[in-house]
């Protein structure tokens, strides 16, 4: 999961921005639970109550979720779309994009079907000919439809700023629809502005207390924000449970989050219920393999590894589980096979041309690299990669991804005392920021900043400035060691606590953690 934790003073810098569009770069290491669809049958085909001032509604039209004017006439694509929303919601992707492939099916000109199929499959595979799908038809649309096709279309974009004024507008136009401020809540989410995120997702619980989706990510929020409230974050995940008795995805975020916060024995047993109930959740499978992995047990992390690659239905699920299994090698300290079993996994996801598959596998190897010329070596080759679109990844994401390796070819820099290296670098990072208009890139860019600033022993603005994102293990890694150069005690507790619920095995944490000697720290220890 991602987390953006910034001090009163670096977060002010921040506030005042318009928000981003979501990033994917971490998504595929952990999936929210999943859930029973709770489609809201429209109370009617069309109200005049629905529409808004100076919005001609065509006769016929269709009311998603009984409430915003749609332009579809289709009963049926209206449904699918409404199911398709749902599942969304509650991050059974698959399922949901379906079900949007069906809403254009029955409409083939369906223009928002076709923006929240392309929406929903940035998630798993993404589609880009349903992209452009919704680009070419985005003027088939009624009111505040635009205005959702326009932000779901935009925020797959190089430059967020029309998805950004999309959201705005349709928050202020439908400040009690539970749907909207799910999304506005997600958005916010992953550009780790946990604060209004919680707020945001805390308003729709007051339209309907028991609305899933806001109650699993308050469950996430509560950790992972900047003062983690782990028993908070616990009670609304029971509260989920508790709407959803029969259901495993609740006790499947359940098992994520006590992981994230040391109780590995509920992790395991809530993981062990999710499949009891629904045998094929692949995420709590792998999951019972991070937890044990976390715990030093490997030999049973390998057997839950395993079976998760027999209930894995689709390539980045498989990639990401076979990427667990080389990590497995450094934390049993067979390092060099770790390194061999990692290149391996990259040679065959070159093959198959998925780029967020390679920035996940070849990141891990740079960061896990044996020394600093083969990691910046491959920081290099996957910034080459990303600087250019890529047909399977949204360019929102591709920035993001690239973003970071920026930021670690910066922190190479610095540590190699390449100070014109450094600087050039942080431009092109700079650059990236600047048009993308995403709060996330800014953070990682502000980041980098730290960084340098670490470099230079200027270490009062070198916390202010990763305090941007510790989200990062790396980054929190750096800001430990700042502070305790800096002697400041509630500080180091902050980057501390910051760290430790972050407690999932990727190689971030491997590297903040076990693995510190493997990659040059900026200030020693």
């Amino acid at each position: 999961m991602l987390i953006k934790v910034g001090s009163p003073v670096a977060m002010n810098s921040f506030s005042a921005r318009l928000i981003g569009s979501v990033a994917f770069l971490v998504l595929m290491s952990t999936t929210w639970a999943q859930e029973n669809p709770r489609v809201q049958p429209a109370k009617s085909t069309t109200t005049a109550a629905a529409a808004k001032p100076g919005v001609k509604i065509p006769a016929g039209s269709q009311l998603l979720y009984g409430a915003m004017p749609i332009a579809t006439k289709s009963l049926a694509a209206r449904h699918n779309l409404e199911t398709a929303l749902d599942r969304y919601e509650n991050a059974s992707f698959e399922e949901a994009i379906r079900h949007a492939q069906l809403a254009t099916e029955k409409d083939p000109n369906f223009a928002l079907g076709y923006a929240v199929w392309s929406f929903i499959a940035r998630r798993t595979a993404p589609a880009p000919d349903a992209l452009r799908k919704a680009k070419a038809l985005a003027g088939k649309c009624i009111g505040d439809e635009c205005l959702m096709i326009t932000f779901l279309v935009g925020s797959q974009e190089a430059n967020v700023l029309p998805a950004i004024t999309a959201m705005n507008d349709l928050l202020s136009r439908r400040p009690h629809d539970k749907h909207v401020l799910y999304l506005s809540g997600e958005w916010l989410y992953f550009q780790q502005d946990y604060d209004h995120a919680k707020k945001v997702w805390i308003k729709s619980l007051e339209i309907d207390p028991n609305f899933p989706p806001a109650l699993n990510m308050l469950g996430y929020v509560y950790v992972e924000g900047g003062e983690p409230e782990p028993q908070k974050a616990v009670a609304y995940l029971k509260h989920y449970a508790a709407v959803l008795p029969n259901d495993g995805n609740p006790q499947d975020s359940l098992g994520e989050i006590l992981r994230m916060t040391g109780d590995d024995a509920g992790s395991l047993a809530h993981y062990a219920e999710a499949l009891e109930i629904d045998p094929k959740m692949i995420t709590s499978q792998y999951g019972r393999g991070d937890t044990y992995a976390l715990m030093g047990s490997y030999f049973q992390a390998k057997n839950e590894y395993e079976k998760a690659l027999k209930l894995s239905t689709n390539p980045r699920d498989t990639i990401h589980i076979e990427f667990e299994l080389a990590m497995l090698d450094f934390w049993t300290n067979e390092v060099s096979g770790g390194r061999e079993a990692l290149t391996k996994l990259s040679e065959q996801i070159a093959k198959d041309g998925d780029a967020a598959s390679q920035f996940e596998v070849n990141y891990a190897r740079a960061l896990l690299a044996a020394d600093l010329a083969t990691e910046r070596q491959l920081l290099e080759q996957l910034d080459s990669l990303l600087s250019e679109a890529q047909p399977g990844m949204p360019d929102s994401e591709r920035n993001a991804a690239r973003a970071s390796v920026l930021r670690e070819q910066v922190r190479i820099a610095v540590a190699s005392h390449q100070a014109q290296t450094a600087a050039v670098v942080l431009q092109k990072l700079q650059d990236i920021s600047d048009s993308s208009r995403n709060q996330l890139i800014e953070s990682v860019c502000e980041s980098a900043k730290g960084y340098i600033s670490l470099g230079a022993g200027d270490y009062a603005k070198a916390v202010e400035q990763l305090s941007a994102d510790l989200h990062s293990p790396m980054v929190v890694r750096e800001y430990i060691s700042a502070q305790k150069k800096l002697g400041d005690a509630p500080g180091l507790e902050r980057g501390e606590n910051s760290l430790k619920y972050r407690r999932t095995p990727t190689a971030e944490w491997y590297v903040a953690g076990r693995g510190m000697t493997l990659s040059s720290q900026i200030v020693s220890e």
